[in-house]
C-alpha cells in the first residue's frame, strides 16, 4: 500500500529563507511542492521519507535565489492490484458507494460490482441518496457506515486533468481507485469481485 519512491527536482529557494539550515529548507520546500498532492503513476505523497543529496545552489543571473537540484525519496500511497483494504463509508447513493480510508477519500465502488443480491433503499428527505442493503444467507447486511467494508483492488486510474469543470461538477480527482465490495468487517465471508478502470 505504500512505496518508498525516489525523485530528483530542480527548484529554486526564495531569499527569505536562505537564513535556515539548507536541508531544513530544502525539506520545507519539498513538502509545499509534494506533500498530499498525487504523481501520476506514483501515487499520493503522504510524507517526505529522507533527502539523498543536495547539489546546486546557483544563482542564476538576474535572479536573486539561489537553485537546487535535490535527490529524495517521499512515501507513497498507491495500493496493489489485488490487495484488500478496509475503508470507511463516505457517501452513498444510487450509482454506488464512496469510501474513505480518512487520508484518501476517492475510492469508488459502482452498483454493478455490489455483492448480489443488493438493493437500494432511496432516502426522501435527501436528493440521490439513501443506503444499500445486501442479503447474505438470509441476513440483511445494511451499508450505512458504522462497519468498515474490505474491498479488492484491481486498477487505479489516473485521470487526465480538464481543462474546464461545470460549475455543479464534484471536484477532479486525480487518482482513483474503483472495486467491487468483498464483505463488511462483521461478516465472516469474503466475496472477491473484480473492478473496472475508467
Amino acid at each position: 500500500m505504500f512505496y518508498l519512491s525516489r525523485l530528483e527536482h530542480t527548484f529554486r529557494v526564495p531569499p527569505s529563507l536562505l537564513s535556515l539550515p539548507c536541508e531544513e529548507v530544502v525539506k520545507g520546500e519539498l513538502e509545499k511542492l509534494f506533500l498530499d498532492k498525487v504523481i501520476a503513476k506514483l501515487g499520493l505523497c503522504v510524507s517526505v521519507y529522507d533527502i539523498r543529496s543536495i547539489k546546486g545552489g546557483f544563482i542564476f543571473p538576474s535572479d536573486g535565489a539561489p537553485t537546487y537540484t535535490v535527490v529524495f525519496r517521499l512515501i507513497m500511497f498507491r495500493p496493489f492490484e489485488g490487495e484488500i483494504i478496509a475503508a470507511k463509508l463516505k457517501e452513498s447513493n444510487s450509482t454506488g458507494l464512496r469510501l474513505s480510508l480518512g487520508f484518501f477519500d476517492d475510492i469508488y465502488i459502482p452498483v454493478e460490482l455490489f455483492p448480489i443480491p443488493s438493493s437500494f433503499k432511496p432516502d426522501p428527505n435527501k436528493k440521490d441518496k439513501g443506503t444499500w442493503e445486501w442479503e447474505f444467507g438470509g441476513d440483511p447486511f445494511i451499508v450505512d457506515g458504522i462497519d468498515e467494508i474490505l474491498f479488492r483492488v484491481r486498477s487505479i486510474s489516473y485521470p487526465s486533468i480538464p481543462l474546464e469543470q461545470p460549475e455543479q461538477a464534484k471536484p477532479f480527482a486525480p487518482m482513483r481507485i474503483t472495486n467491487a465490495v468483498t464483505t463488511m468487517r462483521y461478516v465472516c465471508v469474503c466475496l472477491c469481485l473484480s473492478a473496472y478502470q475508467n
